[in-house]
């Protein structure tokens, strides 16, 4: 029996299965899971229509791009906290109806600060999405066993939904305006406010307290300036600006969670953190999408500007592995339940590593199974990784905190594919520039050899401007150090990927789910401390489940 201050973790009693109805409720949840992924990346190809009609500048272009992932981090653990508060499917239709609405004011944006806008808005309403649906999985399904099945489909959703975006907004782009890639979201919200009040419970926190207004905003201060931070890094390289941004979200961090440790009612519960099962698996979650993030990148640049794909067709390739490894997350649940989970998690951690040492090996003129292949290898290990660090914070999470919790987890996630973009996306633009110093052709004007000495983008666009044979000379050369730099970024996350399954193995080894109870419970005290949460039903709800 493994004790944390006034909370004591022990294995999961027996609890009531989950039936047709909490699997269908399921179903309804995956819904803003797919919407909120999808609208990371939706964007991707839309960028060159919209610029054309709406004319941002260039700043306001990256804040059309980044908005909606700045607000969205920034707010996760405010809103988790206030689902706990004021109940869970409640701030799950509110953020639908919000989402709905600001996806509807996106589409028909007639400048781009309304888009900016519009973009922030969907970033509140994702954050009220996705710790919300998390945490209904976790009231949902009490029985460790299902609940294990439920986060392995919540977590292929969540990465389906990522490579979806880019197909659907490609598809969408052939035939329909820039705005068409917005309003997808709408059936999908709408149905989600029909099905959502008639089959999810409501399900709160009866001894939560009031909302922390001061612990909100320093949460917000935290997140906001770190992310900044590390994405300006990553794209612009050292400077002031990015630096300080990071040391004041660290000083919010740290007043945060000395409100935290004085507060009456905290928002976190910060001797959950001190468990190893939650916080190993927030860890764990960081480092996968650290990979994940950091590599996407790459991978979609190679298909486009190294192999030539038009961008539909690059979308369409880049689904492949994510429908290949569509089974890994139940096949891994399953196997943590005849072993030791951190074995399992170690496991994916090392499959991950072996599909990035094989990209290692990729040239530019690589044969197309090569490249999905190995994404399709190491996608397997993360999904596996990700779904089973989800399950066990879950697992040991109790009922009452689950917004919490899962905003925690979704907080790590969000600052795991910022810091991959930042370090990944660096290490292969650094081995890029090397590469590229030596290979501009002469007389070119300083705006065009800063161009190719940039980006791959920029490369291929003034090859398209020069003659023949020294087009054809920089394209080969750009398109080589462009590999080179995604070689060099892959053997890193490979690094990462073994240090991670070692890290798994020493730490995770023993830990298992658990559930709350008093100190010195008994059978029947765990019983109790299990439903501590009272599920609650009003006139137009659903009756409580479970």
């Amino acid at each position: 029996m493994l004790t944390v201050s006034t909370m004591t973790f022990t294995p999961y009693t027996s609890a009531p299965r989950a039936g047709r109805r909490e699997w269908t409720a399921l179903g309804v949840l995956l819904l803003p899971c797919l919407l909120v992924s999808m609208d990371v990346s939706v964007l991707y190809f839309a960028v060159p229509f919209l610029t054309q009609e709406l004319k941002p500048s260039s700043v306001q272009q990256l804040w059309i791009l980044d908005v909606y992932g700045f607000v969205l981090a920034g707010l996760l653990i405010t809103m988790g906290a206030l689902g706990d508060r004021i109940g869970r499917r409640r701030l799950l239709i509110s953020g639908a109806l919000l989402f709905g609405l600001a996806s509807v004011l996106a589409a028909y944006a007639q400048s781009a600060e309304t888009l900016i806008a519009a973009r922030a808005l969907l970033g509140v309403a994702g954050a009220t999405l996705m710790p919300s649906t998390l945490a209904l999985i976790r009231n949902l399904f009490r029985d460790a066993t299902q609940r294990g099945k439920a986060v392995a489909i919540w977590s292929v959703a969540i990465t389906g939904g990522i490579a979806v975006g880019p197909v659907l907004s490609g598809a969408l782009l052939e035939h329909f305006w820039w705005g068409s890639v917005f309003l997808i979201n709408t059936p999908a919200m709408a149905l989600l406010l029909i099905c959502g009040p008639l089959l999810l419970p409501e399900f709160k926190n009866p001894a939560a307290g009031r909302f922390d207004l001061p612990g909100s905003l320093l949460s917000l201060l935290a997140m906001l300036p770190v992310v900044y931070g590390i994405k300006d890094l990553a794209r612009n390289g050292l400077s002031a600006p990015p630096l300080l941004a990071l040391a004041v979200g660290l000083l919010a961090g740290a007043a945060f969670v000395r409100r935290q440790r004085t507060a009456r009612h905290p928002m976190l519960d910060l001797e959950l953190l001190r468990h190893r099962g939650f916080s190993l698996s927030v860890l764990m979650n960081l480092l996968a999408m650290f990979a994940v993030v950091g590599c996407a990148v790459f991978f979609t640049q190679y298909l486009q500007s190294v192999r030539g794909m038009r961008p539909l067709e690059a979308a369409l390739w880049n689904l492949l592995p994510t429908l290949a490894v569509g089974g890994t997350a139940a096949a891994g649940a399953a196997l943590a339940r005849r072993m030791d989970r951190g074995y399992v998690i170690a496991l994916g951690f090392v499959i991950a590593a072996c599909g990035f040492f094989w990209l290692s090996w990729l040239e530019p003129h690589s044969a197309l199974w090569f490249v999905l292949v190995a994404s399709s290898v190491y996608a397997s290990g993360l999904v596996m990784v990700m779904s089973l660090g989800n399950e066990l914070a879950l697992g040991v999470a109790p009922p009452e905190r689950a917004g919490s919790a899962s905003a925690v987890l979704e907080s790590g996630t969000e600052l795991g594919g910022a810091l991959g973009m930042a370090l990944l996306g660096s290490l292969g633009s650094a081995v890029y520039r090397g590469d590229m110093d030596g290979a501009l052709p002469a007389g070119l004007p300083s705006g065009a050899a800063d161009a190719v000495h940039e980006t791959l983008a920029g490369a291929v666009a003034v090859a398209g401007h020069l003659p023949g044979r020294a087009g054809r000379a920089l394209l080969t050369s750009a398109r080589a150090a462009f590999t080179d730099g995604l070689q060099s970024a892959v053997l890193a996350a490979a690094g990462v990927m073994v240090c991670a399954a070692v890290l798994a193995v020493a730490l995770l080894r023993g830990v298992r789910m658990g559930t709350a109870e008093p100190e010195g419970g008994d059978r029947e005290g765990a019983e109790r401390g299990a439903e501590r949460e009272a599920p609650v039903t009003d006139p137009a709800g659903a009756a409580p489940l479970g």
